[in-house]
């Protein structure tokens, strides 16, 4: 259990067990489909009813557990037709985002992007080394950076919070092909280094083309 009962609960406690149950469903511990029940949930992490009703709003809100009426809650699906929208929305959003960051960055921006590259050259090459659970978690976060930073620019809060929430939903799939060994670490440094070289000289085309196989190799179906 990771956290004892309280009388008075609040935010640190909910975000705490979201990231608790995020890393779960990421990692297949807590299955696609699989009924989250409150009892239960309390009893593996801790927290009160309200905490973990809220936490499951949360998940909700971010598409990773389901709400279905007069039962409970449950894990999202992980099917191929799941993969293929979670990719679908990315690509429109990423891209679109990617496009408007480009024209509108500064070289502020720019040199976030640069870092973030940085630190996800690093932490593949950890994972590629060394597939634990650690660095597994450390490569996502990574990822999740880079994608972030790539688009930071943009000028659109709503096109950087959907980017986020669909980022996070794919965290499974991108998970799982690591796990599997489907990644070409090669191939993706090659494509990370040109779409970041792309960026740089503000070679909208080229940097979206990349972005697109970017994604695309790295949720591409069984």
């Amino acid at each position: 259990m990771l956290f004892s009962g309280k009388t008075t609960e609040d935010n640190t406690i909910v975000e705490l067990l979201a990231s608790a149950l995020r890393k779960d469903i990421a990692f297949g511990k807590l299955l696609p489909d699989q009924k989250l029940k409150i009892r239960e949930l309390r009893m593996r992490y801790g927290g009160s009813n309200h905490s973990m009703r809220e936490t499951l709003r949360i998940l909700s809100s971010e598409g990773l557990v389901e709400a279905t009426a007069q039962r409970g809650f449950r894990v999202t699906s992980a099917t191929e037709d799941d993969l293929r929208d979670i990719q679908l929305v990315r690509l429109q959003i990423e891209t679109v985002a990617l496009g408007r960051a480009i024209r509108l960055g500064d070289v502020a921006w720019e040199g976030r992007v640069i870092a973030a590259h940085h630190a996800l050259q690093k932490a593949e090459a950890r994972v590629a080394a060394s597939p634990d659970d650690l660095t597994a978690l450390e490569w996502d976060k990574a990822c999740g950076g880079f994608a972030a930073a790539l688009i930071e620019a943009c000028a659109s809060p709503r096109l950087i919070d959907l980017q986020c929430k669909f980022f996070d939903q794919s965290r499974r799939f991108r998970l799982a092909q690591m796990r599997e060994g489907k990644l070409d670490w090669t191939g993706r440094q090659a494509r990370q280094k040109a779409l970041l070289e792309a960026v740089l000289a503000k070679d909208e085309k080229n940097a979206l083309a990349l972005l697109q196989a970017e994604i695309e190799a790295e949720l591409k179906s069984a």
